[in-house]
């Protein structure tokens, strides 16, 4: 392997939910960067590689946390980086005012199991992991966030919120860490290509939370007029982003949520 422009080989980096999505892309991109890759994950993934360690973690359970952090430490001796990748996505009316099927009305649980993943996980993940970089004075902190973060979405207003929860993570971290040389950035990514992830659970409770029929949620798909590009994002295009962000290429960059998204924006 020619080296690399990003100098990220032995860099020793934490993807949170890296085994599938946008997660296993980032895997596989920082793996061909020869970085050493820790993938907390509640699934194990088919990939190996002498530089990949999986350690089974519910980023909601500090416990657990702490057990993925220790891991990493032991197994690779450092941490340089983290990815806060893992999420969860339950499409949810405020109000369902037909109320045919409550189920897709809002409810505190699955309220609390949204925020647990999405905003305590990366909060905990993020403490354990910058009490390492803040003592060795590097390292940088990635917060994977979502156009619905900076712009609302209809049916899935709770999900949007914790992303939203992680752009100000990011910009207020960004101020307490960089007296240590710890840089914090999200990444938000628009409209992607299909992933295992768009199960049809999900699909049929976001048709219903837009009142429109699942042919017609996924015919919106390869509609992108809305792209300037004209085309939905790749997993790849994400992955090489966030490896740049992770570099020193990259090292005046810290505070901000950048879009990955082909240009679309709501206007």
């Amino acid at each position: 392997m020619t080296k690399s422009w990003l100098n990220l080989k032995g860099k020793v980096l934490i993807v949170t939910g890296g085994s599938s999505g946008i997660g296993a892309a980032v895997v596989a991109s920082l793996l061909d960067q020869g970085a050493k890759v820790v993938n907390a994950d509640l699934n194990k993934s088919g990939e190996a590689s002498e530089n990949l360690l999986f350690v089974e973690t519910d980023i909601s359970s500090p416990s657990a946390v702490d057990r993925a952090v220790a891991a990493s430490l032991s197994h690779f001796g450092t941490i340089d980086g983290l990815v806060n990748n893992a999420g969860i996505n339950l499409p949810r009316l405020l109000v369902d005012a037909k109320g045919s099927d409550s189920h897709y009305e809002l409810s505190s649980e699955t309220f609390d199991k949204m925020v647990g993943i999405n905003q305590k996980g990366v909060y905990l993940m993020s403490q354990a992991v910058g009490r390492v970089l803040a003592a060795q004075k590097s390292g940088v902190i990635i917060n994977m966030s979502s156009e619905s973060g900076l712009e609302g979405s209809e049916g899935q207003s709770c999900y949007a919120a914790t992303k939203a929860a992680l752009n100000s993570f990011t910009r207020s971290w960004a101020k307490e860490l960089g007296k240590y040389n710890v840089r914090v950035v999200g990444v938000a990514p628009g409209i992607m290509e299909e992933t295992g992830l768009r199960t049809e659970a999900y699909e049929t409770a976001l048709a219903y939370t837009r009142d429109i029929t699942i042919d017609k949620l996924r015919s919106g798909y390869s509609s992108t007029s809305t792209i300037p590009l004209g085309r939905s994002g790749k997993l790849t295009e994400v992955a090489d982003f966030v490896c740049y962000l992770l570099s020193e290429r990259a090292s005046y960059i810290t505070g901000v949520t950048c879009n990955v998204a082909g240009g679309k924006t709501r206007g």
